[in-house]
């Protein structure tokens, strides 16, 4: 089996384009979605039908303008000794400078996915797999996108650290970690029309909604399931005081409510204190509520009691 340095070194070729100065983030988002369907625990190869939608719709958050037009590149251009294509032989045995157009890829049989021994290492030692995401996204995103590109991908970036053997080798500790749904991101920001659901920031660049995150109310990590019941659409910085617990919720009635821990240096109408016991921006339907379960698990777990009055 591949040693851990043996794996991170087969995908730092990814950076290739990114080192000649270009912005080419197609191959890294195809890697981090092949990435996630193994913390799921999905087949190694996938149609490009299953990928063709979730590319188009990453390229074009993440990706320069123009981009999603190239969305199939990094399926048939991933360098093999890392990925592998199947499918007919006319296909499978062109040159990788051949680059077959979208019908062709759609063609039954055609799949792909990480080379056995690469997916083989991947899945036995989950630690490694987050390593490897982690390098991927440094070293093509800023940091402000690591968490929503993990995000709507359905990654989950919670690195255990490796121990340390009597010989000086490093070996990672198997855990069993939940996965993350790739569509939670997607289903409660629409939920509440791309917006804030506690300012209503609702900024877009072009069509895309930008520095607005799916916020869990009970955190994933501690058992938070991935349901719109359990979701708020907050700006990025709403989502980090919500998570600090500088507010939370009211559980009759869903007025935000602040913390007398949280201490605004403008305590008029330009405050964020402003928000204090206002009600929630409300979802589309009422089946997208948050749950009072979750709610009450955020007030004991997270929220710096006591609230204002």
């Amino acid at each position: 089996m591949l040693s851990a340095n043996q794996t991170i070194a087969m995908f730092e070729g990814l950076r290739r384009a990114q080192n000649q100065g270009r912005y080419a983030p197609h191959k890294p988002l195809l890697v981090l979605l092949a990435l996630a369907r193994i913390q799921r625990d999905q087949p190694r190869l996938v149609p490009f039908d299953e990928v063709d939608e979730p590319m188009q719709n990453l390229l074009a958050e993440f990706g320069p303008t123009g981009s999603t037009k190239s969305r199939h590149y990094p399926y048939w251009h991933l360098d093999r000794s890392l990925w592998q294509v199947n499918g007919p032989a006319t296909l499978v045995n062109r040159s990788l400078g051949a680059t077959p157009n979208l019908s062709e890829l759609r063609e039954d049989g055609v799949r792909a996915g990480f080379a056995p021994e690469v997916d083989a290492v991947l899945r036995t030692q989950p630690a490694l797999l987050v390593q490897v995401a982690q390098r991927v996204l440094e070293s093509y995103f800023p940091a402000t996108l690591h968490a929503d590109i993990a995000q709507s991908v359905g990654l989950e970036l919670t690195l255990q650290q490796p121990q340390v053997r009597d010989d000086g080798q490093s070996t990672y500790v198997n855990s069993v970690r939940r996965s993350r749904s790739a569509g939670f991101r997607q289903q409660v920001l629409q939920a509440y029309e791309y917006r804030c659901c506690v300012c209503g920031f609702d900024l877009r660049i072009g069509h895309i909604p930008a520095g607005l995150e799916a916020a869990h109310i009970q955190w994933h990590t501690a058992g938070g399931p991935d349901v719109e019941a359990n979701g708020l659409s907050l700006c990025a910085l709403h989502h980090k005081l919500f998570d600090l617990g500088a507010f939370t919720l009211e559980p009759d009635g869903l007025r935000i409510v602040f913390s007398r821990h949280a201490i605004s240096g403008s305590r008029g109408l330009d405050g964020e204190l402003r928000h204090h016991g206002q009600p929630l921006l409300r979802p589309q339907s009422p089946e997208q509520l948050p749950g009072a379960e979750f709610i009450g698990w955020n007030h004991r777990n997270v929220f710096k009691s006591p609230a204002r009055g």
